[in-house]
């Protein structure tokens, strides 16, 4: 995208000089009918106020439409396979477990989803900055550079996770969590290996490629999963252990094509020098995602403490409702955070409230849409999913949603300050808000269950709106430096 940053900005300008050499040629010429200029603002009135409204310069709007449209479209489309996936995979196993084994399931769920918010946070998205820019001329090296980095870490996640499990096996009331953590060490390590294999083609802005292979791995993860139901060997165990040989499938495959897509590099860089440049860019970005995680996910291991793993069960149940959403912000981030970064590096900081608006407008009015198509028919959606299971919790549907609107409502600040590149003020606000949400949430989880856990996790997302206004209103005000800077 750098390479449209400089003729976009010189077709800008252009025609602001050609009209100012040549007032009255317009005028002489449109003047005349005196219906004709009405007519023609009122006609593209509604166009010019959207344009105005997405920043879309008139001139450029048709060049760039294509690619977007293709190449954007692609990138839902990919993260839309995965995400669906992984969203169909939870509810089949929540019509099909018992609810013990789901509420294991949802607990080791938990904890692979902060596996891949670490993963994430240090390797993947770190790749996409310097992939494009520090090794763009030495891409294959750079690949082989961080499957080196992949299996340093795969070997850390057998040895703690799989330590976890045996020593869960020893626990009271367990009821299937050491094999749920079986399966999270035995998988882990194959479905983060498929989310670097493919990132690597959006390297080489191929992301067709990598949609395919999402087509892939969800056909063979569900197609397997329907399998292992019929043969009676559906578990919790089983079914982290089937996305991960389908994810091992998939990287295969994908790796094979990658090696033939990128070009032999002529220095590439060690593992130190990678691994370096990693941590330094993304240790604010991983400690804004933990803060982050934390009040969405600690409330499962707290709700099977407290009371019973069946409520962990339900918790997540009601939870997969907020799924398509969260998902569809995930794949529009790959988009807009670029393109934030982009526009405030032309226009600079004061481009940032602007922005902000928009982009939470966008995922506002989304989330507002969605939750009114839900809401209205819960109770059918609930049985239609679950196959008339955890029918019980379904009048709490409307407590998330207001929890997921919040939370959307803070995705376009949150997002205007990453491309500020300042990831230690989004860390800030959302650590603030967990540390607070947590002193009331805890307790409430304690005394009132489910209930008290969704509060509590609401309160986090209200706070995180709360904080991360501040927080942008201060770093547009400000003129000191980051404090990623000051702090490094």
């Amino acid at each position: 995208m750098a390479d449209l940053q400089p003729s976009g900005s010189g077709t800008g300008k252009a025609p602001v000089q050609f009209e100012s050499e040549k007032p009255s040629l317009p005028q002489l010429e449109f003047k005349e009918p005196a219906a004709s200029p009405v007519v023609k603002v009122t006609e593209s009135l509604p166009t010019r106020l959207l344009q105005r409204f997405l920043g879309i310069d008139h001139n450029r709007a048709l060049k760039k439409l294509m690619p977007w449209v293709s190449k954007g479209g692609l990138a839902i489309l990919d993260q839309g396979l995965i995400s669906g996936s992984n969203f169909l995979t939870s509810v089949l196993l929540a019509r099909w477990m018992f609810p013990v084994q789901y509420g294991a399931y949802a607990v080791a769920f938990g904890i692979y989803v902060l596996l891949a918010v670490v993963y994430q946070s240090l390797i993947l998205e770190p790749m996409a900055v310097f992939g494009g820019s520090s090794y763009r001329n030495c891409l294959r090296g750079y690949m082989g550079s961080l499957l080196w980095i992949h299996a340093t870490a795969s070997v850390a996640i057998f040895v703690v996770f799989g330590a976890s499990a045996i020593a869960a096996r020893g626990m009271a009331h367990s009821d299937g969590l050491a094999g749920a953590l079986a399966g999270v060490t035995v998988a882990s390590p194959c479905i983060l290996a498929f989310a670097l294999a493919r990132r690597g083609f959006y390297l080489e802005l191929s992301p067709a490629k990598s949609a395919g292979g999402a087509f892939v791995y969800s056909a063979v993860s569900v197609g397997a999963l329907y399998v292992l139901y019929h043969r009676g060997l559906l578990s919790a165990f089983t079914a982290f252990l089937l996305m991960g040989l389908a994810a091992l499938i998939t990287t295969v495959y994908l790796l094979v094509r990658l090696r033939a897509e990128l070009s032999p590099s002529e220095v590439a860089p060690s593992t130190r020098e990678t691994w370096q440049k990693h941590w330094s860019y993304g240790r604010w970005a991983l400690a804004s995602a933990v803060a982050g995680w934390i009040p969405a996910y600690v409330y499962y291991p707290l709700l099977s403490s407290f009371g019973n793993i069946v409520h962990s069960g339900q918790l997540r149940a009601l939870m997969n409702l907020t799924l398509p959403m969260e998902q569809t912000k995930a794949a529009l981030g790959m988009l807009l955070l670029p393109y934030a970064a982009r526009v405030q590096g032309q226009s600079g900081r004061s481009s940032a409230t602007r922005l902000s608006i928009r982009m939470t407008m966008v995922s506002l009015v989304g989330a507002v849409a969605y939750w009114a198509l839900i809401l209205p028919l819960h109770g059918p959606v609930f049985r239609f999913l679950y196959s008339g299971r955890y029918m019980e919790v379904a009048s709490l549907l409307p407590i998330i949603a207001f929890g997921s609107i919040v939370w959307s409502a803070a995705y376009g600040p949150a997002i205007a300050l990453r491309a500020m590149e300042s990831p230690a003020s989004v860390f800030t606000a959302f650590s603030l808000a967990t540390g607070l949400s947590l002193v009331v949430g805890v307790p409430a989880t304690w005394a009132f269950g489910l209930k008290g856990a969704i509060w509590g996790s609401n309160l986090a997302d209200v706070l995180s709106l709360v904080f991360v206004l501040i927080v942008l209103r201060r770093k547009i005000a400000s003129r000191t430096p980051d404090t990623e800077q000051v702090l490094s």
